[in-house]
């Protein structure tokens, strides 16, 4: 008896393995064959030491041609006319629109994760009104479609882009607890603040950089400033330049892209993301309260989610330096009994809500609802 066949389409093969690894994982253990449909970046190897096998698509991440979409809905129905899947995954917009038409015309069903709007939902004029309508259309019909952030998914319904018996919230992507394991860092006379990011302008970094050069030692000794972020050459990407002008003033340190986070977040007290990006629910994040850090973040769709202001961090106003430097000042001047109570509680809220088993429940259910009706 051949296994049911499920395509999980993303922008980045990468995406799916530092995101949907467990997902992919758990669908793998499930009995499915699952193929992964997405730009080749080198990533393919780790998706097949799972048993996940791979299917290239080009996708153009910021391209805007008509022609060009059209060609990405042409290869899309022609690979899923070929595979034939009992179901489709899809994550970001051209995955869930192009992805989702071909589905509708192939008659294939399919679930749509919404993993943040991105900017070009969030701008306004022509642009924004050709995505909301492209969404619209390519999420009709879909049998379940999951939201990261309450935020996100009140603003589809109430723009009636979707139906409201066809949606359900999930935890971000969930983080793994038994990989981000609570890892307090000695106390050694200093308060260490970390960054762990894409370094764009709407991540809030420059925020975090001036914050920095703001910010004094406090009663438990000085304090350093880490950013370890992923250079990003899009338009709204921080100039090398500038980071070559922060890495020589020393309010900063930057630290290299790494393939394993976790000794960097060993070494922090402190995970910081200033970000007015619209998130969906941040991956940093959720591993930084796995790893028992407190937390500092905006209050804004997603970033919220994940911090109660006052229990395991603290919460900032967005592009406001100034209400940056207070919240990292209130952490900067706990003493060692109010650090450990945030780091216990960051934990907690891991474990209570972000457990990445709960993500992959949630698809195994909506995926037996799938096969039930057919």
């Amino acid at each position: 008896m051949s296994r049911p066949t499920i395509v999980v389409s993303v922008n980045a093969a990468w995406n799916l393995v530092n995101f949907r690894h467990s997902l992919l994982r758990g669908l793998v253990g499930q009995g499915y064959r699952v193929v992964a449909l997405a730009p080749p970046d080198g990533c393919e190897a780790q998706l097949a030491s799972i048993g996940v096998e791979f299917e290239p698509i080009a996708i153009d991440r910021h391209g805007v041609s008509p022609l060009g979409d059209a060609r990405l809905l042409a290869a899309y129905v022609a690979t899923l006319r070929r595979l034939r899947p009992a179901a489709y995954l899809g994550y970001t917009i051209k995955p869930n629109v192009y992805g989702g038409l071909a589905c509708r015309i192939l008659g294939i069903p399919r679930i749509s994760n919404i993993a943040g709007l991105g900017t070009t939902f969030m701008r306004r004029g022509m642009l924004n009104l050709i995505v909301r309508r492209l969404y619209a259309v390519g999420l009709r019909g879909a049998e379940q479609i999951f939201f990261q952030n309450g935020d996100d998914r009140d603003r589809f319904l109430t723009g009636g882009l979707v139906d409201g018996d066809r949606v359900d919230l999930l935890p971000g992507s969930g983080v793994d607890l038994a990989r981000f394991a609570p890892a307090i860092r000695p106390a050694d006379g200093r308060t260490v603040f970390l960054v762990v990011t894409r370094l764009l302008n709407a991540k809030g970094v420059i925020e975090f950089v001036e914050a920095a050069k703001r910010l004094g030692a406090g009663p438990s000794g000085p304090v350093s400033c880490r950013i370890l972020g992923i250079r990003d050459s899009s338009s709204d990407g921080i100039a090398p330049a500038l980071l070559d002008a922060w890495q020589r003033s020393g309010h900063v340190e930057l630290l290299d892209a790494v393939s394993d986070v976790r000794p960097v977040l060993a070494d922090a007290d402190c995970v910081v993301l200033p970000s007015y990006y619209p998130e969906g629910t941040p991956r940093s994040l959720l591993e930084a309260a796995a790893s028992a850090k407190a937390i500092i973040t905006t209050d804004t769709p997603g970033c919220r989610d994940v911090v109660d202001d006052g229990v395991n961090g603290f919460l900032c106003a967005p592009r406001d330096v100034a209400s940056l430097q207070r919240a990292m000042e209130r952490y900067r001047d706990l003493d060692p009994a109010g650090r450990q109570a945030m780091a216990q509680a960051s934990r907690a809220k891991a474990e209570r809500v972000f457990d990445e088993a709960i993500v992959v429940r949630a698809y195994i259910a909506a995926l037996a609802r799938i096969a039930k009706a057919a």
